[in-house]
């Protein structure tokens, strides 16, 4: 597999999740209308210790690594490959309410994105 694209949510807390492969490693971006680059996430996968470990950079003022970091986590174990995500959510005037279902949104879209790759 070379592409893969999906989307997750309705309206304004909607996201996508649009991924390319380089060789066997995953870079995958989960954006909305306002995609950016807001954080980048870079897991690695320890096969002795079979793991994955994350490091993460955020811009300044931006939150998108909670996403970035889970995704790159969760990817990562499944795959037991490198995984780098980078996450560019932006909503003007958002609520909490927004927030939570953006994260979850994403959680849901990552899950998907992992049983679309048991497939291949």
């Amino acid at each position: 597999m070379d592409k893969l694209e999906l989307s997750q949510g309705e309206g304004r807390t909607a996201v996508r999740i649009s991924a390319r492969f380089m060789g066997e490693d995953a870079v995958i971006f989960i954006y909305n209308e306002h995609a950016h680059i807001g954080a980048v996430a870079l897991a690695d996968y320890d096969h002795k210790e079979e793991r994955a470990s994350v490091s993460v950079i955020t811009r300044l003022g931006h939150k998108d690594d909670v996403v970035a970091q889970s995704a790159a986590y969760r990817v990562s174990k499944h795959i037991k490959k490198p995984v780098c995500a980078i996450s560019g959510i932006h909503l003007d005037n958002i609520t909490e309410v927004e927030i939570k279902q953006i994260v979850e949104n994403s959680n849901k879209l990552v899950t998907r994105f992992v049983h679309e790759l048991r497939k291949t």
